[in-house]
């Protein structure tokens, strides 16, 4: 039988320990580099580009795409870190809660 009272407290905690997780997460910081480093980019835990530094050398008015193919690349890279994080913790936490369930599932982006 489950115990309502149990249930809620559990949940209260779990959006608690949530919260603090997810400002910790904000703080952090991912580096991605592509091209031999020719497009560099920062991103926090919250998915956020903070930084881009792009090599003049790549900067090439004749093939525009190439550089676009590096930041597109670069910007994917960042929300892939970004979300893996993300995923770990609070995988984390669900887990703790799932009586044996494997609820990090839930949090994987769908193929």
């Amino acid at each position: 039988m489950i115990d309502m009272n149990d249930l809620m407290k559990k949940a209260q905690e779990l959006s608690q320990n949530m919260q603090k997780q997810q400002e910790e997460l904000a703080q952090l910081t991912f580096d991605v580099s592509v091209g031999g480093e020719m497009v560099k980019m920062k991103f926090n835990g919250k998915m956020e580009l903070l930084e881009v530094e792009i090599d003049p050398e790549v900067v090439d008015r004749d093939d525009v795409q190439t550089l676009q193919d590096l930041i597109l690349s670069a910007v994917n890279e960042g929300i892939r870190q970004s979300q893996k994080k993300m995923q770990e913790s609070l995988g984390q936490q669900l887990g703790g809660m799932g009586g044996g369930l494997n609820l990090q599932n839930l949090f994987q982006p769908k193929s």
